[in-house]
């Protein structure tokens, strides 16, 4: 009997040994994150803004982590692809989505079948915003915003537009343009705004609505012609040209953002990390230049403010989906 009783208490210290081990053991790794890459997963194809905000963010992070940050691109599906994809990852914070704002607070209106809530991500960091352009094609015989609302009515139903899909803010904002200039224009989606960007400098398609940033090249070149900033304010990339509210249509008036989610269930002390980095990252003088040589601005939010403009977002792009009538997919 004595000599069971001996055996059990050693076999169960043998156990709590173990067990605090494995408490040991997850908590110096949770305290050592990063200790392997971070996947920052784009949901849209590259060349858009988002992408390059995804990857101008990696290249910055990396040395900050101290670990390899990669930009995986998931595009498709207005969004859908990656917040899914993300969704399902281990709430570790080594696999986070680089989020457009249009897929975010716009495409869940517009969307039947929802495949992510909401309240299945937590912020993390705004990393860029950014005013969306007006940009046609450079034989387009319009040369202001005017113009081309001329040249839409003189022309009803000729004019095509591409967008980065379905209920995207470049979408909304050509629905907004239709509405507020009265005319009626083709809207031809595609799967982000690299492949629409192709296609408009093929002249496909006669314009499109974006952030600057990857039109900037095309735009210097002569390749493509900007005739408006949606924005407030002019874009200092974009000394000349009028935002849209000095072209004579103040409420075509839109700007994008570009932000961190994490999985809801990733701990608090893994996303106070990563916010941490990330505004070191975005305040940095080097940064805030090329940001805004690309026509952006780096907008650095904390998980508070941008989860409060997540809010305020989804519900004033409620009312612009269901004023512009666009129909759910």
């Amino acid at each position: 009997m004595k000599t069971t009783r001996k055996q059990f208490t050693t076999l169960a210290l043998a156990a709590l040994a173990a067990l605090a081990t494995g408490f040991i053991g997850h908590a110096a790794a949770q305290g050592a994150y990063p200790s392997k890459n971070v996947t920052l997963v784009v949901p849209t194809a590259a060349g858009g803004t988002t992408d390059l905000s995804a990857r101008m963010l990696a290249q910055a992070l990396a040395p900050v982590l101290g670990q390899s940050v990669i930009a995986d691109n998931k595009g498709g599906g207005n969004g859908n692809i990656a917040a899914s994809a993300v969704k399902r990852a281990e709430a570790d914070g080594y696999t986070l989505l680089m989020q457009y704002s249009g897929y975010h607070v716009i495409s869940p209106h517009i969307t039947k079948q929802k495949q992510w809530e909401q309240g299945d991500f937590q912020p993390v960091a705004n990393v860029i915003s950014a005013p969306q352009i007006i940009v046609v094609r450079a034989d387009l015989p319009v040369k202001t915003l005017p113009e081309l609302i001329a040249y839409a009515k003189a022309h009803p139903g000729k004019l095509n537009y591409a967008s980065s899909g379905n209920g995207s803010l470049q979408h909304v904002t050509g629905a907004m343009l239709e509405q507020q200039g009265g005319v009626k224009m083709v809207h031809v989606p595609y799967k982000g705004t690299g492949p629409a960007l192709q296609d408009l400098l093929g002249g496909q398609v006669d314009l499109t609505f974006g952030t600057a940033p990857p039109f900037m090249p095309h735009i210097a070149s002569g390749k493509l012609r900007v005739l408006a900033v949606t924005g407030k304010q002019r874009l200092p990339s974009l000394p000349d040209v009028p935002t849209t509210a000095e072209a004579g249509y103040p409420k075509v008036d839109a700007t994008s953002w570009f932000a961190v989610f994490a999985p809801a269930a990733v701990p608090k002390a893994v996303v106070d990390k990563l916010t941490a980095d990330i505004r070191t990252v975005v305040q940095n003088p080097a940064f805030l230049q090329k940001a805004q040589e690309q026509g952006a601005t780096a907008d650095y939010q904390t998980p508070a403010q941008l989860g409060d403009k997540v809010k305020a977002d989804l519900a004033n792009w409620a009312q612009v989906v269901k004023t512009s009538k666009i129909e759910a997919e």
